[in-house]
């Protein structure tokens, strides 16, 4: 026997909200029944499970046991740019000099994810992150 991964599931006082911002940053659509008010929504990635929001009534105060890796279809300073434009902030800034590491941002509502270099990036060096 064994499990399969349904969603990735993230407490929310605003699904909705919250879920309309992270479809802007994977660029995948909302499930097409939600709107604002529900207690859920969906964000329908093109691979893999969908990212669920659920509605929760107390806020966010501890750091995340899990978290989102992203990896850029382009450069990845342009992609931790677009983000921090969009409403991210930099939570702890993982770079380094030589173009390896990463960038610890986080949503909305306080809620980290790591910005990955692009696959392009890390065929340049022989580093894995």
């Amino acid at each position: 026997m064994r499990s399969s991964i349904h969603s990735f599931t993230v407490d929310t006082p605003d699904p909705f909200a919250l879920a309309t911002w992270w479809s802007e940053v994977t660029g995948a659509p909302l499930g097409e029944d939600d709107v604002p008010g529900d207690p859920e929504a969906m964000v329908a990635l093109p691979t893999g499970p969908p990212l669920l929001f659920v509605q929760v009534d107390d806020a966010k105060v501890v750091k995340n046991r899990l978290h989102i890796d992203l990896e850029p279809d382009g450069p990845r300073e342009e992609e931790v740019a677009r983000l921090l434009g969009i409403g991210a902030t930099l939570v702890a800034d993982q770079r380094r000099p030589d173009g390896t590491g990463w960038a610890v941002l986080a949503d909305p509502e306080g809620n980290e994810f790591c910005v990955l270099r692009s696959a392009a990036e890390r065929a340049l060096t022989s580093a894995p992150s």
